[in-house]
């Protein structure tokens, strides 16, 4: 190449240099000054899927939602979405579909979605009450106990439920059998509010029911407490979990600070439904008032109140009692060996060792 014609593309080059150079110090000098690489200002608030009952049984989830002390442990950053269900499968439905996160639940329902999802799905991670369950039978059915059943038409919140098994491990005890199995006994799951209709129209001889309902089928459906679902369980004090705390496995996995956060709440709530009784239990009325349109009177809340207890105690043991139960129906293929990782407590003792209270075994 000619001197002059690489002279001149020399000559090009540094121009076009010289002019990048200079554009990037003119844009330097109009910027504000130097950022660090920009964030957003906001972002939108976490949401978490809180499932539970409108029942007394589920007292925690309605204290703790209503009075603010969930909302408040999560913080302005964390919005609750509240989920109201009538029976545990088709929550568990709802979990597998990850329309919830977190959620109030009888342990039959909650050791089913374990097993069916191979162990994916959930967790156990405390318990929120005991008792408050039990056999109600209607006036003039002729139903006296368990064995007298046969022929009769006996209601479940739904099949596969925990009063559901409840209902079937007595019938097993006393040598009966639903018809579905070949048997005598007639299950029907009907909604706890359908249930008292058929009780006043009877059309149905008993239910297997949680409170508040059997109180209300005891007086608004003329109905009797033939067991007390408390007396079945004298091995374990009269203990035995009526509700647990689930979390989507997932959910824990992305989110632990925020079930450590709601644990503590519901420990909170726990103690002071205990601290609180008259309180806690008006409170729990309105809630089930503005969940299902329909108060309860104060002796039904006094009498619903006196058969449950609360606790974040998961009660373990009771719990692989019912999944005995359940496969010895037929619902499971296994027992309770199968559900070595159903309980996860790690999160709710660290919350205890905070407060330097015992931890869960």
């Amino acid at each position: 190449m000619n001197r002059l014609k690489f002279d001149s593309i020399t000559h090009r080059c540094l121009a076009v240099t010289a002019a990048v150079i200079a554009t990037a110090a003119m844009l330097t000098a109009c910027s504000p000054g130097k950022k660090e690489p920009s964030k957003p200002s906001s972002s939108a608030p976490l949401t978490v899927h809180v499932a539970f009952f409108p029942n007394i049984t589920h007292a925690v989830a309605l204290v703790g939602l209503a009075n603010g002390t969930f909302a408040k442990a999560l913080g302005p950053d964390v919005k609750i979405e509240e989920q109201s269900f009538t029976a545990g499968p088709s929550e568990i439905e709802a979990l597998f579909a990850r329309s919830v996160d977190i959620g109030y639940i009888g342990p039959g329902p909650a050791v089913n979605g374990f097993l069916k999802s191979h162990g994916k799905a959930l967790q156990i991670v405390a318990g929120a009450s005991s008792g408050g369950a039990g056999l109600v039978v209607r006036e003039g059915s002729g139903v006296t106990d368990v064995k007298t059943l046969a022929g009769k038409r006996v209601a479940v919140p739904q099949t596969g439920g925990t009063q559901d098994i409840s209902l079937r491990h007595s019938l097993q005890l006393a040598g009966l059998k639903s018809t579905d199995q070949g048997g005598s006994v007639t299950v029907l799951p009907v909604a706890p509010a359908d249930t008292l209709t058929l009780f006043q129209k009877g059309e149905l001889d008993a239910a297997w029911v949680t409170e508040p309902w059997i109180s209300r089928l005891v007086k608004e459906g003329h109905g009797t407490l033939k067991i007390d679902e408390r007396d079945l369980w004298q091995q374990s004090g009269r203990k035995f979990a009526t509700t647990v705390v689930i979390v989507r496995t997932d959910f824990l996995k992305d989110h632990p600070e925020i079930v450590s956060k709601f644990l503590q709440a519901h420990i909170e709530t726990v103690d002071w439904i205990g601290g609180h009784p008259d309180d806690a239990s008006k409170l729990v009325g309105d809630q089930i008032k503005k969940l299902s349109g329909k108060s309860l009177p104060a002796d039904i809340l006094k009498s619903s109140w006196g058969r449950t207890d609360f606790t974040y105690d998961p009660l373990k043991d009771t719990v692989l009692t019912f999944a005995d139960w359940s496969k010895q129906l037929g619902y499971l293929k296994d027992d309770r060996s199968a559900l070595g990782d159903l309980f996860n407590t790690n999160p709710l003792n660290g919350v205890l060792s905070n407060l330097k209270r015992r931890a869960i075994p």
